[in-house]
Order: structure tokens, then C-alpha cells, then sequence
């Protein structure tokens, strides 16, 4: 197949890239490098353009037959979505709207849309499923839920097929330590935990300790960004079969606390990791943990990678030589 990968510059586009290299297939990826990495780039043509560009966007596909596309594209720092909402709706909903109009032009009709587990807002109970009403706290979370919703009713009237994948906390390295994570900020933890074992990031803030989990610090559910990748290789096969529109959890299904990653962190590398206490954050759940059986009966998806620290050893593998 050759699948457009848009965002494929990025942290979990450039592993969709590479992925699709290591299973036969061709990547083609679109990016504007705002944020990406052209070093990332090492599978496949890499294209300059914007999904706010309809111009560029229409350069991008000119040309080329592409059997699906795959978009990673958005702006997904949460405390800026609620500083800059409009920014927010532009990017992530007006650019998705600019590329489906792009793809049916092109008749491309199979789209896997990267969402996130912040479409659902405050949990409501302690493993989330994709029956967990759909509440956003924040514009990036809304931004995401009203693709979905877009991406229904493309099915219903254009016969789109897509899958939109709910990821819960991506981590992890390419096992090969050709790609990693790298953000300007960094927000993710995971990464400012490594940076801080390496002295080379801002000081490691534990933001609450006073959560009603076990050590009193917010407990996430880890996926490995190659797990990620494997449950996209699934989906395009999935909608060879399926028409609609499809939503799938992807997460481990078990969470660990803040505390516990720093404390797997110590154990990887062997290095002191200290950390300041600091305020919570507003809006952080105290727990967000997947229920991914879906994915797991309709997608044949199972999580390679369940071990905290099997997940960190592979980023700090990165971490100590990175490309970019």
C-alpha cells in the first residue's frame, strides 16, 4: 500500500512511517515542520505542506495515488488549547476539514485519524471504554471529539471509512533508537523524567500528591508508540472489510503513578532522578486507564510492550544518543 502520513515528521507519525517500511508498504509524509523533525524523516518522500494551505495540500496529491491516509497532524499542548482555542479549532478540526475535502477529490477513501483519550473528559469509572459518554474538558480534547463526529457523518454521506484511535499516554522508542521523542516544550513525563536523569532538561515537577491513588500522585496508562503503530498497520486492514466510521481505545489497560515512573526511571539508568513537589494542575484526573478489549476483539491489537520499564528502556535507549 502507499498511505500518506501527515504529521509524519512527528513523534508518533515518524514511527507510522517507519512501520509501514518495515511491513512492505510505502509512506509518503506531509508535514509543515512546525513542530516535527526533518531528521525524522528517514522512510519514504517527505512533502512541505499544510493541511491550512488547501493550495499546498492539493501539490501534495497531485501526481500521486495514495491507498489511505494516515493523519497525525494537531496541536495537542491541553494548557495552550485553553489560552488559544480558536487556534486549536482552526488547526485541528479546519485543517482535517481541508484534508477530506482533498482526499475526495482524490478519491482516497480509508482514513486512520489519530484522537486521544481526552475526548472523554473526567472518568467516570476506574477502566474507560469507548461507551464513556464523551465529555472534553479543554479545546484540544473537543477539537479531537468533533473530528469524530465529522468523520461519521463523511461515512454516512460520502462513504468515508476511518477508524479514529483514542491513544492514552504514548511513550517508548523505536527498538532500533532510530526515532524517538522529542518536543519544544516538552510536556510529556516520561521524557522530562529521562532528561532530568540526564541533567539536561528544567527541573522535574511532580505537579500533586494529594490524589486519591495510592501514592497520591495521578496514575496514567503507557502505550508504546510501536504498539501505536502496529494498531494502525490493523486498522487500514480493518476497514478493507468495514465501511463507517470506527473508535478504538489503545492503552495497556493497567496505570502507574507519577511516582512509579520516576521510580522505574531509577532503575533503567541508575542515575538519581530528584523532583520538586509542586500544585496540582487544573483539569488532571487523578486516574485515566483504558479498557482496550475492543481494539483487541475487532482490530486481533495486542500490546507487545506492558512493562513500565520495558517502555522507558527504550526511550532512554534514545535519550542517550538522540538524532534530533
Amino acid at each position: 500500500m502507499h498511505v500518506l502520513v501527515c504529521g509524519g515528521a512527528g513523534y508518533i507519525g515518524a514511527h507510522m512511517a517507519r512501520h509501514l517500511a518495515l511491513h512492505g508498504h510505502a509512506a509518503t509524509v506531509l508535514d509543515n515542520f512546525s513542530t516535527g523533525h526533518r531528521a525524522a524523516v528517514q522512510w519514504g518522500e517527505a512533502i512541505e505542506a499544510d493541511l491550512l494551505d488547501a493550495d499546498s495540500l492539493e501539490r501534495a496529491f497531485a501526481g500521486r495515488r495514495f491507498d489511505a491516509v494516515m493523519h497525525f497532524c494537531a496541536r495537542s499542548l491541553v494548557g495552550e488549547s485553553v489560552r488559544e482555542p480558536l487556534a486549536y479549532y482552526q488547526n485541528n478540526v479546519a485543517g482535517t476539514l481541508n484534508l477530506l475535502e482533498a482526499m475526495r477529490r482524490h478519491d482516497v477513501d480509508r482514513l486512520v485519524f489519530s484522537s486521544s483519550a481526552a475526548v472523554y473528559g473526567q472518568p467516570r469509572q476506574a477502566l474507560i471504554d469507548e461507551a464513556h459518554p464523551t465529555d472534553p474538558i479543554n479545546p484540544y480534547g473537543a477539537s479531537k471529539r468533533m473530528v469524530e463526529v465529522v468523520l461519521a457523518d463523511a461515512a454516512a454521506a460520502y462513504g468515508l471509512r476511518s477508524v479514529a484511535l483514542r491513544y492514552f499516554n504514548a511513550a517508548g522508542a523505536a527498538a532500533d533508537a532510530s526515532v524517538g521523542e522529542s518536543h519544544s516544550p516538552e510536556t510529556h513525563l516520561i521524557p522530562n523524567v529521562l532528561k532530568a536523569a540526564l541533567g539536561d532538561g528544567p527541573e522535574l515537577k511532580v505537579f500533586g500528591a494529594d490524589y486519591p491513588t495510592p501514592d497520591g500522585t495521578c496514575v496514567r496508562d503507557y502505550v508504546h508508540v510501536e504498539d501505536l503503530a502496529d494498531a494502525h498497520l490493523r486498522a487500514l486492514a480493518f476497514m478493507r472489510e468495514q465501511a463507517g466510521a470506527h473508535r478504538f481505545n489503545l492503552g495497556n489497560g493497567q496505570g502507574f503513578s507519577v511516582l512509579d515512573v520516576i521510580a522505574a526511571a531509577r532503575a533503567v539508568t541508575g542515575r538519581r532522578i530528584d523532583y520538586t513537589p509542586a500544585p496540582r494542575r487544573e483539569g488532571d484526573p487523578a486516574t485515566l486507564v483504558a479498557s482496550s478489549a475492543l481494539a483487541r476483539d475487532r482490530l486481533g491489537w495486542q500490546p507487545r510492550h506492558d512493562r513500565i520499564e520495558g517502555i522507558i528502556d527504550s526511550a532512554w535507549r534514545w535519550h542517550l544518543q538522540p538524532r534530533f
